[in-house]
């Protein structure tokens, strides 16, 4: 009975932590999808977003929805900036996507350093504005209501991306776009706001996930580092620039992470994920919905 107990909770732990990681990998692979490179600026707007809400809850006293509606909108500002000034004029330069993602390695380590300069790089807890309490099930199964919370958060924001690519005109322009970018654009769509609004949709996403995160952890400038390295593996697992498969990669990453945590050791989490990684890798080198396709990078 205990295992089962202690098997369930890690279960909804998992999958809490999955749903948060596949926030972040979804705008990650829609990134990918449209533009063909892989942005290793992205944990950057998880940060962005977690210390916009940080300063708007200590500094401004703001309540957590009005933090967090600044820090969504402050993250995809400034995502559509880093593409502004980083990307496009590289993208309209060169069709060698290549150069891109040295670009955004590069962005990554500015994000980083520029807070690290102005406000330090010192560890910082939000406050204790989203429900830690304990939550039972049957009277056997104890889980957090912010495990609760950050789950339907997630599944909310996910459902809205899919109503959004499926009913609204950029939605379909995004889809058309994912397929090939230059045709879309020979049929009238304007592909800079295309672009603008993909990684404005990349950047909110992130946020949310950086707040979550932020209160799970801590918030500091290198936590955008290991959780795109995360998002990054779970777009692989699941296929890159596949929405669904960056959804399945990130519930397996979160899984097994809390499983591996609860029934082994915290300190084998990042073996078994890098372990899941190579399996994948020399199974199915293209994910479980990936395509192979020769040019993305």
């Amino acid at each position: 009975m205990n295992t089962f107990v202690t098997l369930t909770q890690q279960v909804i732990n998992g999958l809490s932590l999955g749903s948060v990681y596949a926030l972040i990998a979804v705008g990650y692979s829609l990134v990918y999808s449209v533009l063909l490179f892989s942005n290793f600026a992205h944990g950057g707007f998880l940060v962005i977003g977690g210390y916009i809400c940080y300063y708007a809850l200590l500094t401004l006293k703001l309540d957590i929805w009005t933090a967090s509606l600044a820090a969504l909108v402050g993250a995809g500002v400034s995502a559509i900036v880093v593409e502004r000034l980083a990307y496009r004029p590289i993208r309209e330069r060169t069709p060698v996507t290549l150069y891109m993602l040295i670009a955004s390695m590069g962005m990554s380590i500015v994000i980083e350093n520029l807070f690290v300069v102005t406000i330090g790089g010192r560890f910082r807890a939000l406050p204790p504005v989203i429900p830690m309490t304990p939550v039972r099930f049957f009277g056997l199964i104890t889980t957090s209501a912010f495990d609760i919370l950050s789950l339907i958060t997630a599944v909310v924001f996910l459902i809205g991306l899919q109503v959004f690519l499926v009913k609204t005109k950029w939605g379909l322009a995004i889809r058309a776009a994912s397929y090939n970018l230059r045709t879309a654009g020979l049929m009238g769509v304007n592909v800079n706001r295309l672009i603008a609004i993909v990684f404005f949709v990349a950047g909110l996403l992130a946020a949310v996930g950086g707040i979550f995160l932020s209160v799970r952890y801590t918030l500091y400038p290198q936590l955008g580092n290991a959780i795109t390295t995360k998002a990054f593996i779970a777009a692989v697992i699941g296929g890159l620039g596949s929405l669904p498969g960056a959804v399945l990669g990130s519930i397996i990453l979160g899984l097994a992470e809390m499983l591996t945590a609860g029934f082994i050791s915290s300190q084998f989490r990042d073996l078994v994920v890098f372990g899941i990684l190579i399996v994948t890798l020399i199974i199915r080198p293209t994910g479980f919905f990936g395509k192979s396709v020769s040019e993305k990078v």
